[in-house]
Parts: structure tokens; sequence; C-alpha cells
């Protein structure tokens, strides 16, 4: 079983992607598998996510996404930060509250953002040490602007000891 990073853990990874055999905590299927065949897999004894790629407009899928327990984004390339993008408009404007996943070509260098735009479960590619990027997650302790994470921005904390 791989490990993962969720919620600032390293913990062994409880979803299988797109695969005949289910784990207990259930099974992640690809956008086009989810639309072929969602009455079967709603059938099965397995939770279901959803795996989107990050050309999807996730505000018109997200009504036939929105009670899945878990929304994987792909990342194709690190260089390719569509899926933050999702994922904030996940977070912040539709209100998902499921587990938030970024699955594909993760790496360290994009962990910390990761954690601001929302995500919870983080995949690394295999090539990166899962400790390094836990450490990423709080490697800056100044925001600048609001995001989905815990940080409130430098700002809203000046204004707020301005206050007191």
């Amino acid at each position: 079983m791989r490990r993962i990073l969720r919620k600032h853990a390293i913990v062994e990874d409880d979803w299988t992607l797109d695969d005949a055999a289910r784990t207990p905590a259930g099974l992640i299927v690809p956008l086009a598998r989810w639309r072929a065949e969602r009455e079967l897999l709603l059938a099965s004894a397995a939770a279901i996510g959803v795996l989107l790629p990050n050309t999807e407009d996730v505000e018109a899928i997200y009504p036939q996404i929105a009670d899945r327990p878990l929304i994987a984004l792909q990342f194709p390339t690190f260089t390719d930060g569509r899926a933050l993008t999702q994922a904030v408009l996940l977070r912040n404007r539709l209100g998902f509250a499921g587990e938030l996943r970024a699955l594909g070509d993760v790496v360290r260098d994009l962990v910390f953002w990761l954690g601001r735009c929302g995500f919870d479960a983080i995949v690394p590619r295999p090539d990166q040490d899962l400790e390094a990027c836990r450490g990423a997650l709080d490697e800056l302790s100044v925001a600048y602007q609001p995001a989905a994470d815990a940080h409130a921005a430098v700002w809203a904390r000046r204004r707020m000891r301005a206050s007191a």
C-alpha cells in the first residue's frame, strides 16, 4: 500500500485508483467512467471518488459530483497549475467539504501551494520524499492573500493586533 500526505500526516492510502480491487475506504474513478457507469458504481459497496482532469469546468460538473466523499484533481505536469484553480473553486466558491486530493506530477515545491488552495490529501510523485513534502506544508508562515487554508493573511493579522 502506498503512503500519502493527508492533513499534515503521512498515512497509508486507503483509496484505490480506478482498480477492480477495492479497498475498505473506496475507489477513485476517472470522470469518464463515473459518467458512463454511475449507477453501477453507486450500487457497489465501496465509496466512490472522482478524478477530474485539470481541463474540466468544475462549476459545470459539480452538481454531478458534489456528494462524492473524495474529488481528486490531476496535475499532468508540475508546471500546469489549472488544478490549483479548480481546488480553490471547489473549496471556496462551491463549498466542497470532502477530501480534495492532488494526483500526478506532484513535487515538493508545489506542496505548500496545494495546502493553500485547499487540498487535504497529497500524493507526491514516487521520487519525492514524503517527509520533505510534509515539511513544505508549513514552509512559509506569512501569507499575503487569504486562501482555503488556516493561514491568516498578514494584513488581517495586523488589523487584529491594532484592534486589540
